[in-house]
């Protein structure tokens, strides 16, 4: 794998609350710099890292329901939606891991699909299951779920959790929704070696605040 095509499965990740506007804007100059797929920012920051994304071949993520996947339903729709407008063309939006775990399946599997409607033909949408709580069964469940509900990825970590991506989970979730649904792997991810076993596992895209330093050969830290 070449650096370039490293850069292009990378979502150039910035989700701290002390983020501040220069930080958006020099995130932006980065993924434009070094080909990334996209980066991904809080709501707020939006149109911001939309005008200075403009005209450029960098796509916009954004966070939904973050980082606990508990806000309700139509909640996560609306940002989902006020999102879209603003200028994000992804949304990664955070399962009910809280109602995952008590078996309410299907209020999980409507909290996908109403943003999954909401984004349909605007934005592609990554479902965020935080792994590092779930059993293997509800990790298969979750992938499932999301591949039912239409959504495009599964996403396997916020970054804020206990814990972020593994190998194992990866290819786990890539045994259940098969070869063509994307997956996402996020959090930890600080090194070249790292971003490249992720990816033989199944990794389609990965979230990473370290981007810059793996596709220029160096060890990065944070998300």
């Amino acid at each position: 794998m070449t650096r370039e095509q490293m850069a292009g499965m990378i979502d150039h990740t910035l989700l701290s609350a002390v983020s501040t506007e220069s930080d958006i804007i020099r995130i932006c100059g980065e993924a434009k710099e070094h080909g990334f797929a996209t980066v991904c920012v809080n709501p707020y920051w939006v149109p911001t890292a939309s005008k200075v994304l403009a005209g450029s071949k960098v796509g916009l993520t954004t966070v939904i329901g973050f980082p606990l996947g508990a806000s309700r339903t139509e909640i996560k729709a609306a940002e989902a939606a006020d999102a879209i407008v603003a200028g994000a063309t992804e949304i990664d939006m955070v399962l009910n891991v809280g109602a995952l775990k008590s078996r309410q399946l299907a209020a999980v599997q409507h909290d996908i699909e109403a943003v999954v409607k909401t984004c349909k033909g605007k934005a592609a949408v990554k479902v965020i299951i935080e792994t590092c709580y779930l059993t293997d069964e509800e990790k298969q469940q979750a992938a499932l779920m999301c591949k039912q509900a239409g959504a495009d990825f599964v996403k396997t970590s916020t970054g804020f959790g206990t814990g972020g991506a593994t190998v194992e989970d990866i290819a786990l979730i890539r045994h259940i929704v098969g070869p063509r649904m994307g997956i996402k792997a996020s959090g930890g991810i600080r090194d070249w070696d790292t971003a490249c076993n992720l990816i033989q596992a199944g990794a389609t895209r990965l979230g990473v605040s370290s981007s810059v330093a793996i596709v220029t050969g160096g060890t990065g830290q944070g998300y």
